[in-house]
């Protein structure tokens, strides 16, 4: 993570987006939207789903989605508005072009599930997600529990060659392969993303690895929520502050929106 003293506390809010030559890259939960005690709380709202749509059409079809969710959950939240997306951190990612492509879920995982499940099953308020390449435990009801659910999935990751990805509330194991700043590369590596300028914009510690690719590019990071030490160059508030700031990105009348495939 870079925290030199320019990407550390005191950021201020970004400049509006340049529709031309401009590459949006967007968590989901905690940057379009608003995190909920368990997964599946989240909804697809109207606004949100038009935006995202007008915003494609903005930047000519340049604008991903960048998520710990699995890439059909994605699709769920936001009303299937995006066409690029990326999902479980990067494992999964689906192009532009409408490519799938996966990483094979690691045979250690069946274990790390049962572990995990064994405990919310003695702790009360526990959520296990079964993610196909990952498994994560949510204990957002249980703040009190983050050391026990923290320890327990570092010992399993080091018994089992798994990926540890510590986020808000959250402790997962993954299969090791692709991050969120691998995702960002892969994209910018393709039509109609190449040669354009990266933003990536998220909440959370898994989002570091997008702010570091953007700014590696020739972009930003964009922090959302509370200011702390990160790679970002930039914050903003919250999620309604996002999609205001999202909205304000005008029309890119020089390049017409690339096919959206869901």
């Amino acid at each position: 993570m870079d925290t030199s003293p320019d990407h550390g506390r005191g950021k201020t809010e970004p400049p509006t987006i340049v529709a031309r030559g401009t590459a949006l890259f967007l968590d989901v939960d905690g940057t379009l939207a608003p995190i909920e005690p368990v997964p599946g709380a989240v909804r697809p709202t109207r606004r949100r789903t038009r935006l995202l749509r007008e915003l494609g059409d903005r930047l000519g079809g340049r604008i991903a989605a960048i998520s710990g969710r699995p890439i059909g959950e994605i699709d769920r939240i936001l009303g299937g508005a995006v066409g690029a997306v990326a999902g479980l951190h990067g494992l999964e990612r689906r192009s532009a072009a409408a490519g799938v492509f996966t990483v094979a879920p690691h045979p250690a995982l069946s274990c790390v599930l049962a572990r995990f499940r064994a405990l919310a099953d003695e702790r009360d308020g526990l959520l296990v997600e079964a993610k196909g390449a990952a498994v994560a435990v949510h204990y957002r009801r249980r703040p009190d529990l983050a050391e026990e659910v923290t320890v327990l999935a570092r010992a399993l990751c080091a018994s089992s060659g798994l990926d540890y990805r510590p986020g808000a509330m959250v402790s997962e194991l993954r299969t090791p392969g692709p991050h969120k700043g691998d995702a960002v590369r892969a994209f910018m590596a393709e039509p109609p993303f190449a040669d354009a300028r990266p933003i990536f914009v998220g909440d959370d510690l898994t989002d570091e690895d997008g702010f570091t690719a953007a700014r590696a590019l020739g972009g930003f990071g964009v922090l959302v929520g509370p200011d702390r030490p990160s790679a970002a160059t930039y914050r903003i508030a919250d999620v309604e502050a996002v999609l205001a700031w999202l909205a304000t990105a005008p029309e890119d009348a020089a390049q017409p929106r690339a096919a959206t495939h869901v």
